[in-house]
């Protein structure tokens, strides 16, 4: 059986899937770019992408672990808080301190927050492959509900 829509049903199916995913966002041009795209992708369910965001130590043992972490996970709310640098030996470590609310497939809502350390090799005495910005670590505790804003740390502390 074939079926025809209208055009206005058409728009609003395309306004829902619009409405549904976030737009895609892959912004390495900043520490804070970086890791709003992180979020972005978890909030996509890409997680291919979120886990290359990472340098060489990844957030999980395996990609298969680091994915099924954000299994249950329906959305997320990412608030950021002042980047701070620091330059050493042909890099810069950017402090990036952040707060997280995880709205998850059950309805229930949580929030973390912490920091991330995101590392620029000097673009001009790299050789291929070009490594862009990438997040060596980081770390996210669970904070009191709430606003977002309020849960984002005051400065980053090693």
């Amino acid at each position: 059986m074939i079926r025809y829509l209208s055009v206005a049903a058409v728009v609003l199916a395309a306004a829902h899937a619009a409405a549904a995913d976030p737009a895609y966002r892959d912004d390495r041009s900043d520490a804070a770019s970086l890791v709003r795209s992180l979020y972005n992708a978890i909030d996509r369910k890409e997680y291919a992408r979120a886990w290359d965001y990472f340098g060489d130590r990844k957030p999980a043992a395996d990609f298969a672990a680091f994915a099924e972490g954000y299994a249950g996970t329906e959305a997320v709310d990412v608030a950021l808080g002042a980047v701070s640098e620091e330059g050493a030996a042909g890099s810069v470590y950017f402090q990036v301190p952040l707060a997280i609310r995880a709205h998850r497939a059950d309805g229930k809502e949580e929030v973390f927050a912490g920091c991330y350390v995101v590392r620029q090799v000097n673009p001009a005495i790299q050789e291929p492959p070009f490594r862009p910005l990438q997040i060596e670590k980081g770390s996210l505790k669970p904070a009191a509900a709430g606003s977002l804003d309020e849960a984002v740390p005051a400065e980053c502390r090693e």
